[in-house]
């Protein structure tokens, strides 16, 4: 549950304040369409990509559940099929899901994917503690060289006493972008600490470069500074990660004791061609289990600034988890879309949406 209106709607003018405004925001609808589920079962993010086989355009997508990742492939979004379970080596243990999912020039595929284990340092081991890893992929994705974990919860976030249904600590549910100069890769990821400060939707950047040494490069936007992992092992072999600064600041946070939350998590982005600006999906939970309050839209025309955003507009009540585009237009993904995309809510498409300049 959350509060009444007028309080639900002062916690969200109060955490829109670092966004910026713009001139002109975009705006966009959801259309009915025939149901287009993806042939798999999904907890997360689908990602999509385009390559080639044998000289034939194809389109992979990976849809995890469980924490188990599979692939698909088909020569369109709705031929779409199951190929097998992807194989990690060496295997982080536990439980993966392949979130984001990016290309180089050499053909290999970069992943990025949530990790969950045991909270065992709180002696509860029927909830989880989260943190994003990155792998490597020269097989069309089937097989994955894993390359670390690259981003974790801040030291001493872990909300050990936690009444959260799944979670006690730590940061996960990636979206991976490029910027259109290929300097930087994007990472905008979900907070959960134990504090309302180390909670929402905040940004960390890694130098493109970096992306086979990818443990340690990741530097998180913190009060409009980009602030580097700190080394405390040694040989690089421990990293320590600030908090971000939230996209939208948590007034209900994720460890209340009271079951209410008012949170943004599980961002999707993409560059929309015809609005020429980049598009941001999110959820908003109303309480410790996820449920929905509902799904919103934000719109930026740069990636690196969290004031270039603007402030999330609401598109759908309730809803289910994880909304995404698929791009219809060739080469359309996730990540890539036009003036009308497949909406996705937890694998399904029920709905077309259509944007407005």
């Amino acid at each position: 549950m959350i509060r009444g209106a007028a309080a639900l709607f002062l916690g969200l003018v109060a955490g829109l304040a670092p966004l910026g405004a713009q001139s002109h925001t975009p705006s966009a609808r959801l259309i009915p369409a025939s149901t287009l589920p993806i042939d798999a079962k999904t907890d997360s993010n689908v990602p999509m990509l385009w390559d080639l086989v044998d000289g034939a355009p194809t389109l992979f997508a990976f849809a995890s559940w469980g924490g188990v990742a599979a692939l698909l492939a088909g020569p369109e979004l709705a031929s779409l099929r199951q190929i097998g379970t992807i194989t990690m080596t060496p295997n982080p243990g536990h439980g993966i899901w392949m979130e984001a999912v990016v290309t180089d020039d050499s053909g290999a595929w970069y992943g990025f994917y949530h990790h969950e284990v045991p909270a065992e340092i709180c002696g509860r081991p029927d909830r989880t503690l989260l943190s994003i890893g990155a792998a490597r992929s020269r097989d069309h994705g089937l097989t994955w060289d894993n390359l670390g974990i690259v981003l974790e919860g801040p030291p001493g976030t872990v909300a050990c006493a936690s009444t959260n249904r799944f979670l006690l600590g730590g940061v996960g549910d990636p979206a991976a972008i490029l910027d259109v100069d290929r300097n930087y890769l994007y990472l905008y990821f979900s907070q959960y600490g134990k504090l309302a400060e180390a909670q929402g939707v905040a940004i960390a950047r890694m130098p493109w470069a970096d992306r086979d040494a990818p443990v340690g490069a990741f530097a998180v936007l913190q009060n409009g500074a980009w602030i580097p992992a700190l080394d405390v092992g040694e040989d690089a072999s421990r990293w320590e990660y600030p908090a971000g600064t939230p996209l939208v600041a948590v007034h209900e946070p994720w460890h209340g004791a009271d079951n209410r939350v008012d949170a943004f998590w599980g961002a999707s982005i993409h560059w929309n061609t015809y609005l020429e600006q980049y598009v941001m999906l999110l959820n908003r939970a109303k309480n410790e289990n996820f449920d929905n309050e509902g799904i919103y839209v934000s719109y930026a025309s740069t990636l690196d600034d969290l004031r270039a955003w603007s402030a999330p507009q609401k598109l759908l009540n309730g809803g289910g988890w994880y909304p995404e585009v698929a791009g219809l237009a060739p080469g359309g993904t996730d990540r890539d879309a036009g003036q009308r995309a497949r909406f996705f809510l937890t694998g399904r498409s029920n709905y077309y949406i259509e944007f407005s300049r």
